[in-house]
């Protein structure tokens, strides 16, 4: 991992159109390519889905740099052939893929986390990640997330884990509760 070269000051609003487009053109390296935007997908059908209310998409600001990254809350953070029956907030991130690897995780999973507690209020939050991401894992980890589940994505096979968390105020409640 690479040093930060400063702090970001994340900031979310709603994903515009434009916002959407851009995303769709980020490009990672191998391994990450799987998180390549899928060429042979109609543009305007992805731009669609990213503006849907119901997908819950925000666009993830930094104050110097513009758009750093997005996150969304919901069923459409969810990857075909896990097991999801369980009430949670699910949650989805991606990254500008040049602030991929400097040490920004911890601040977007963060900042991401605390935004969805803060528009949702779920008992317990949810994230689902390729499981070669090793280091996308270990930065959820490191706020807590813990395994839950392993499973095969249901369209080609690769492999997905899902992490668990309850929500701070859930913990708070936790702790309460052993004080008592």
């Amino acid at each position: 991992m690479a040093a930060k070269e400063r702090p970001l000051e994340l900031h979310f609003r709603p994903l515009s159109a434009d916002e959407a487009h851009t995303i769709l053109s980020w490009r990672y390296p191998p391994p990450y390519e799987l998180y390549n935007a899928d060429p042979d997908d109609e543009e305007a059908r992805a731009v669609a889905a990213f503006l849907d209310p119901a997908n819950a998409y925000y666009a993830i600001l930094d104050g110097r740099e513009g758009l750093a990254g997005y996150c969304c809350y919901g069923p459409d953070a969810r990857v075909p052939g896990g097991d999801y029956r369980g009430e949670a907030l699910d949650i989805g991130l991606g990254m500008r893929p040049d602030l991929t690897g400097q040490g920004y995780g911890r601040d977007f999973v963060g900042a991401v986390v605390r935004f969805g507690e803060a528009l949702y209020r779920a008992a317990v939050l949810r994230v689902t990640i390729a499981e070669l991401n090793v280091r996308a894992q270990n930065v959820w980890v490191r706020a807590g997330f813990g395994p839950a589940q392993r499973f095969a994505r249901a369209d080609d096979g690769l492999a997905f884990v899902v992490l668990t968390r309850l929500s701070s105020s859930q913990t708070q409640m936790s702790l309460a509760s052993l004080k008592e």
